[in-house]
């Protein structure tokens, strides 16, 4: 038997990824910028094992078929087809935090398994290898692999896509106040809303200026320049989710608790206090601050009506394998 054992991190885009050039490769159609999530991980074990009959899948303890095993099976087939072996696997992974409700439970998730899987089986493969590996499961895994803030290069084939670190969790002490307004899984996935993307008009415009975008967010976390991240990061989340609204079907993942949220942080944001929103694929927001206005801002975050919980959390570390 073979096994091993990663931690990964889940992250928050700062700069979004929405729409694939390659769905089955999971190349996306601009490049992307995120800060990993301290403190929120999955930890997975993967054992190759010639006495399973198939590979198999648990989750927080629960066993997974169908759709999910399928897509950790393929992975877990790229990771035979390079290492030359033929074994059956058993994964078990456990979260922290809650899935399926945008927190990213699958970028940490498949982190964890490109890293766990691939030195399971006699592999050492760089950063930039198991990055690309991780984003065959999950285009946003691929930046849960490096550590502290992320940049994922587009690409135009698979060699070319893959996330490296621009800046270390300690270069900015950003924190992200994560308020749950829900806790529900998402009825539409990343995946599914990932495919719809090109039905909406206002794709085309979101991607032709992404570069853009992603220069003055780069350029923001290299300089540590609030004001700036806070503009450039609401405008890139609006963009994403008016490109969900106006797909087809149309994808509407915010609630009335969200949109208070939003509201509010822009108010403030108008009287001093530096804060601002980004919203992945659900209803749940992040709200980032500088480490010194964190006790204020997730203070008036709590008494937000609809907020049910706010999770504060620091800029986190690359996948790690673990004793």
């Amino acid at each position: 038997m073979h096994h091993a054992t990663a931690l990964a991190h889940p992250n928050i885009a700062f700069i979004k990824y929405w729409g694939d050039l390659d769905p089955c490769l999971r190349l996306p159609a601009n490049g992307s910028l995120s800060m990993n999530l301290d403190g929120l991980e999955t930890r997975t074990q993967v054992s190759f094992d010639a006495a399973l009959p198939a590979d198999s899948l648990s989750v927080n303890g629960q066993e997974v078929s169908g759709a999910g095993l399928a897509r950790v099976s393929e992975l877990l087939e790229r990771v035979r087809q390079r290492a030359g072996m033929r074994l059956p696997a058993r994964v078990e992974s456990e979260n922290n935090f809650p899935m399926g409700a945008g927190i990213a439970s699958s970028a940490s998730a498949f982190a964890a398994l490109a890293l766990a899987a691939s030195h399971a089986a006699g592999l050492r493969l760089s950063e930039a290898e198991l990055s690309r590996l991780a984003r065959t499961g999950s285009g946003s895994a691929c930046r849960s692999v490096p550590g502290g803030f992320v940049e994922w290069q587009a690409g135009q084939q698979d060699e070319e896509s893959y996330a490296f670190s621009i800046a270390a969790p300690e270069h900015w002490r950003l924190v992200d106040c994560i308020v749950l307004v829900s806790q529900a899984h998402k009825l539409v996935g990343s995946t599914e809303g990932h495919a719809l993307a090109l039905t909406s008009p206002l794709q085309a415009g979101r991607v032709a200026d992404a570069p853009r975008r992603l220069d003055i967010c780069r350029r923001a976390v290299c300089e540590r320049d609030f004001a700036a991240l806070a503009e450039v990061v609401e405008l890139d989340s609006n963009l994403m989710h008016a490109v969900m609204i106006t797909s087809t079907p149309p994808l509407f993942y915010w609630q009335p608790a969200t949109l208070a949220v939003m509201r509010a942080v822009q108010a403030w944001r108008a009287q001093g206090l530096p804060a601002c929103y980004t919203i992945d694929a659900g209803p749940n927001v992040h709200v980032l601050c500088p480490e010194e206005a964190v006790g204020e801002v997730a203070s008036r975050l709590r008494r937000l009506k609809g907020v049910k919980q706010v999770l504060t959390v620091a800029p986190g570390g690359a996948a790690r394998l673990a004793g």
